[in-house]
């Protein structure tokens, strides 16, 4: 089955016959357009672009499937503008992710906030998880999410700050390090750290899995996982440990675990992110609502709606 993301991949291409410009209409990376492109044509088992350094052209198979998927291609947004156009007649919908149980309780205060500031919206909250998070930005089934920063991506703003918090280290309670006061980032040599599935240097959140400590003592690798839950059943099972918020304290206590904290490390920051070309009238008036919904939830940190 064709995917969404391939098929616009391909019909922007064969339109712009530019993979830089391509990129810019979908509001992804030139590698993100290249990859898509190279696996459908591992799909079809040709290829669909002739490419040189100087010009990218459609070959004959590409010519052939361009015009029989186009038609129904424009048929879709149609039914889907049509759509859209009879719930706003009613009510719009502002979809937003979270990550984390302490981010969890900001999106649905806000949520429930939001329709008396702004008549005529409503938000839908739903929980993303580690591994899939900013692709379901990217697919367009969430329209914003707050999650942990950094993120450094070419499509994404990222918007204020929503609370902070230390970080600990999460280790099995057998572990010595367990029975420490605190830890430091050179006590990670002495453990293996848990990562993603398909986590690579420099891609989010990759600073919770450093290969090295700062005096260059190597960090072993433990076990991937893709979820927050999996992370903390591997470390339940005595092989591997991971580094979290101090949220964890409060909403993931749980045999077989003790939570570190890991000094000399800047805090773990929260907050809103969306894509670059997401432009609802709905935005500014929830990420207002939620920076207020993050000052009740917590009073003693008083986010700071210019910090980035």
């Amino acid at each position: 089955m064709l995917e969404r993301l391939e098929m616009e991949a391909f019909l922007r291409l064969a339109e712009e016959l530019h993979f830089g410009r391509t990129a810019e209409r979908l509001h992804v990376t030139t590698g993100r357009v290249s990859q898509l492109i190279k696996k459908l044509e591992r799909r079809v088992g040709a290829p669909l672009f002739e490419r040189t350094n100087r010009s990218v052209r459609l070959t004959p198979l590409g010519h052939q499937l361009h015009d029989g998927i186009r038609p129904a291609y424009e048929e879709i947004q149609a039914a889907f503008a049509r759509a859209v156009s009879t719930t706003r007649a009613t009510v719009d919908v502002l979809r937003v992710g979270f990550m984390g149980a302490a981010a969890g309780q900001i999106a649905h205060r806000a949520g429930d906030m939001l329709p008396g500031r702004e008549p005529g919206w409503r938000v839908r909250i739903r929980e993303v998880q580690l591994f899939n998070a900013l692709e379901r930005l990217r697919d367009g089934e969430v329209d914003t999410l707050i999650l942990a920063l950094p993120v450094d991506e070419p499509d994404i703003v990222v918007g204020p700050v929503l609370f902070s918090e230390a970080r600990m280290l999460a280790v099995p309670e057998s572990h010595a390090l367990a029975r420490r006061d605190s830890v430091t980032m050179e006590d990670l040599a002495d453990v293996a750290l848990v990562r993603v599935v398909g986590a690579r240097p420099g891609a989010w959140l990759s600073d919770l899995w450093p290969e090295r400590t700062p005096q260059g003592r190597a960090i072993a690798p433990g076990p991937e996982i893709e979820t927050f839950m999996e992370a903390l059943q591997v470390v339940a099972s005595g092989t591997g440990a991971v580094i979290v918020g101090e949220q964890v304290t409060r909403f993931y206590a749980r045999p077989g675990i003790a939570y570190v904290p890991l000094t000399g490390t800047p805090r773990l920051d929260r907050a809103i992110v969306w894509l670059r070309s997401y432009n609802s009238p709905a935005l500014r008036p929830f990420v207002a609502t939620a920076l207020d919904a993050a000052r009740l939830l917590h009073p003693r940190q008083g986010p700071d709606p210019d910090r980035r």
